[in-house]
């Protein structure tokens, strides 16, 4: 007979073993299936203060400290301001949000992560590939299959899927969508001997404007940068020459990055993701749940995937709890979970969508600290607790945020021409 459990989760990383993690606790038989083996790697290294409360609560925060290296702010730089760079500290965010986040190699924190749900009771296995679902019966069947070719089945009451970017359950329901509005692709890599801020802003993430979109350099705790361009995906078409060429081509169209990369050198080979922004547009269920990246990804520049993906899972650990605790309808509950969901990636997406838009891009850089202008840095402040993660039922922000938004239109009127033209831009390439 196939093992059965309470809930089988599909996926290992950050929400899946964080919605095991927590559904364990609470009594439930769980299984989690994951289809690599750890530590293994992934993109995605940098992560917000308001990951620390959920490390936390997962007893996991001191493990999550030796293998990070603290991130106090993001900094971001452009060639178009006359304010060159503008550093966003946490420590002035709106609410008491944590003054730091981290940033961490993903094969470490996932690892990390893994072995701890199996310490909790979590039955977590590697190297298992889920290859169907049976969703319409009463307890759902899970065909999986192992790196041999042996098959596998098992039966749960409640199914989660939290595969990431496999997206198991979104394409068998036939439900992921790319995201009209937003249509990036990315090429990256690891890099030593970048130079580095000094002092407290070592950790810092570097974000830099350039004319093809935007590129991150996060610090890692061993001495390794991860560098990476989010670009338009018909600037990579123009690619002539290998992809490790190119993303160094890429680095040096902007010269102050192109000096912290005088003595680098590229350490493994440069790798690249297409489209990559989508989402499904079913997250829920009878009986199954859709978490984290599974369910949508928009854009890296906020650093809110493993965020998102962990709360979302904390959030789902609780109705899932509830649904299989429960005989009563709980119809409400799925809704407000959705809701909840909906809103929290909503806050993020506001300025995703417009990151690269010439007003935006002027209204971010434009509040000097020398100033002290009360208002701007209340409106600064408020960007902040965004950037921290802290965005979701947060009152002392929403007025500052449409005030923000407001200098958004205006900035769009007051450089109309610039900012037509991007938009046509956008338009031409199906945005």
């Amino acid at each position: 007979m196939p093992p059965v459990f309470d809930v089988l989760v599909i996926g290992g990383g950050p929400a899946g073993t964080t919605i095991a993690s927590l559904l364990a606790e609470k009594g439930h038989s769980v299984c989690l299936l994951e289809k690599m083996h750890h530590p293994r790697f992934h993109i995605g290294e940098s992560l917000l203060p308001m990951n620390l409360p959920l490390f936390s609560r997962l007893g996991v925060l001191e493990q999550v400290d030796a293998i990070g290296i603290k991130k106090y702010a993001a900094e971001f730089n452009s060639l178009k301001t006359s304010l060159a760079q503008d550093i966003f500290y946490f420590s002035k965010a709106t609410n008491n949000s944590p003054a730091f986040a981290y940033q961490v190699r993903r094969s470490e924190l996932d690892e990390l992560l893994f072995r701890n749900c199996q310490k909790k009771g979590v039955t977590a296995l590697e190297g298992i590939t889920v290859t169907s679902v049976d969703l319409h019966s009463s307890a759902k069947k899970i065909q999986a299959m192992d790196e041999q070719g042996k098959a596998y089945e098992y039966n749960a009451r409640y199914l989660v899927d939290a595969s990431g970017r496999d997206t198991v359950l979104a394409q068998q329901l036939q439900s992921k969508q790319k995201n009209p509005k937003h249509k990036m692709a990315a090429i990256y890599g690891h890099f030593d001997k970048v130079t580095r801020r000094t002092g407290k802003d070592a950790g810092n993430i570097s974000i830099y404007w350039f004319q093809h979109g935007w590129i991150w350099l996060i610090p890692l705790k061993d001495g390794m940068t991860s560098i990476g361009c989010v670009c338009w995906p018909d600037y990579l078409k123009t690619r002539l020459d290998s992809l490790d060429d190119f993303l160094l081509q890429t680095i040096k169209l902007i010269p102050e990055l192109s000096q912290r990369l005088n003595y680098a050198q590229l350490d493994g080979p440069a790798q690249a993701t297409g489209n990559y922004s989508y989402q499904s547009s079913i997250m829920s269920g009878d009986d199954f749940l859709l978490i984290g990246d599974a369910y949508a990804f928009v854009d890296p520049v906020f650093s809110s995937g493993v965020y998102l993906a962990m709360q979302s899972a904390t959030r789902g650990a609780e109705l899932v709890d509830q649904v299989l605790n429960s005989t009563t309808d709980n119809r409400l509950l799925i809704k407000q979970f959705e809701q909840s969901v909906k809103e929290e990636i909503k806050a993020f997406c506001w300025f995703i969508y417009r990151f690269n838009s010439p007003a935006l891009h002027k209204l971010l850089m434009s509040s000097d600290e020398a100033s002290q202008h009360p208002v701007k840095q209340k409106l600064k402040s408020a960007v902040i607790s965004v950037l921290a993660g802290d965005a979701y039922n947060n009152s002392k922000i929403k007025l500052p945020l449409l005030a923000f938004k407001i200098l958004y239109l205006v900035n769009i009127a007051l450089e109309f021409k610039e900012n037509w033209a991007f938009a046509k831009f956008k338009s031409q390439i199906g945005e």
